[in-house]
């Protein structure tokens, strides 16, 4: 079945909606998830400071947020199968911002770890069903768009940043701020709730066999092991840049968190750029060129602690991470084996392993050995998704 096959059988299955309202719906809807995620990830260094945790005892708590959405993956692909995408959408835009005022409540170790699994939980099902209806929309369209989709999430994450690094200065509590966000949030559902897609868009025979079993696949393996790779850089990356800043570089607490936003910056730029890179290239050279700024931009912030080059090197890491789990997921999505929800959670299985384990376990080997040994294992993950991306290649069903 041809490109433009797939746009005819899917233009059937749907009303005559444009299909332009689809993607801007879908765009608010990504650009809100990383407002609302950056706005926690912004505040940690005042929840660290407000709870007087230790490095060690932050990683650990960390550790919830990344294991609540190792936790939805299962749920939410039952869910869209039962619910469909568009309510399971809906659900997870509740949901979340709800996590995120209760995270402000928290009031000591175990309250916190509670409400980070359950911001974690309700983050990941929204994800899941987003990218889903992103696989639907990027099939209307005939043309790589879903890296558009994931830059209106690095978007929202550098606006999160940005208000979020104006508000903690002010003195402005966490609990304001997070419920000004959970306000917009809401809004935004409420007035383009309506611009989803009413059902699936599946690809090849899975429009007509969406009940075959699952079993396991390299070419889906090899997609979860890249975005493993991405997904445990970004986990070190929102949970530990402002920390770095903080403690190893030291520019003063209203600089403090200029990496974070240098990093996130240089996603949206990559996300903006990443279709028409991939449309023109390929995905793989697009993957290696990512997994080299991913190297060599970890490294630069490691071997130079300055202001300058940290930032610099934050953001060529933000540039490498930019492209990968887009690429992952909309590959994993229109796969002819397995419907899309079922590829895009099975390769989140793999890759959120990476989001889960290392920011607890840059918590820990920073207590043992620095934070600057304990951040340097990503220059050696950047090295290993430039080795493994023609892989994809070869594998591609």
């Amino acid at each position: 079945m041809t490109t433009a096959d797939l746009r005819r059988s899917s233009a059937r299955l749907l009303p005559h909606t444009p299909k332009a309202f689809y993607r801007t719906a879908l765009m608010a809807f990504f650009f809100i998830m990383g407002v609302i995620f950056a706005s926690w990830a912004i505040r940690i260094p005042d929840v660290k400071a407000a709870l007087h945790l230790s490095d060690a005892e932050l990683g650990g708590l960390l550790f919830g947020a990344p294991l609540g959405q190792l936790l939805a993956i299962v749920p939410s692909a039952w869910l869209i199968g039962r619910i469909r995408s568009r309510r399971t959408i809906i659900l997870g835009m509740l949901l979340m911002p709800t996590a995120l005022v209760s995270l402000s409540l928290a009031a000591g170790h175990v309250s916190l770890f509670v409400c980070l699994l359950f911001f974690g939980f309700a983050d990941n099902m929204l994800n899941i069903a987003l990218n889903s209806q992103a696989v639907g929309v990027e099939t209307l369209y005939g043309r790589s768009i879903m890296a558009t989709f994931h830059g209106m999430w690095s978007l929202g994450g550098v606006t999160g940043g940005v208000v979020g690094a104006v508000l903690a200065p002010l003195g402005v509590a966490p609990l304001y701020h997070f419920c000004l966000i959970a306000l917009l949030a809401v809004g935004v559902l409420a007035a383009l709730r309506g611009w989803t897609l009413p059902r699936e868009v599946r690809i090849g025979h899975q429009m007509t066999q969406t009940r075959r079993p699952v079993r396991f696949d390299m070419y889906l393996a090899v997609l979860g092991f890249i975005a493993f790779g991405s997904m445990a850089t970004e986990g070190a990356m929102y949970d530990w840049s402002s920390v770095y800043f903080a403690q190893v570089v030291q520019p003063g607490e209203s600089l403090v968190r200029v990496g974070y936003v240098a990093c996130m910056s240089a996603m949206v730029l990559g996300r903006l750029m990443a279709d028409g890179l991939i449309n023109h290239h390929g995905v793989a050279p697009v993957l290696q060129l990512s997994g080299l700024c991913i190297a060599g931009g970890m490294a630069l912030a490691l071997l130079r602690p300055e202001i300058g080059f940290a930032a610099g090197g934050f953001a060529l890491v933000g540039f490498g991470m930019a492209s990968i789990v887009p690429i992952c997921y909309s590959l994993a999505g229109k796969s002819t084996r397995v419907p899309p929800q079922v590829g895009i959670s099975l390769v989140s299985s793999i890759s959120f392993f990476g989001f889960l384990a290392c920011p607890p376990t840059v918590g820990f080997l920073s207590h043992l050995a620095g934070l600057r040994w304990a951040l340097s294992p990503i220059v050696v993950v950047g090295l290993l998704i430039t080795l493994a991306a023609p892989l994809i290649r070869r594998l591609r069903p």
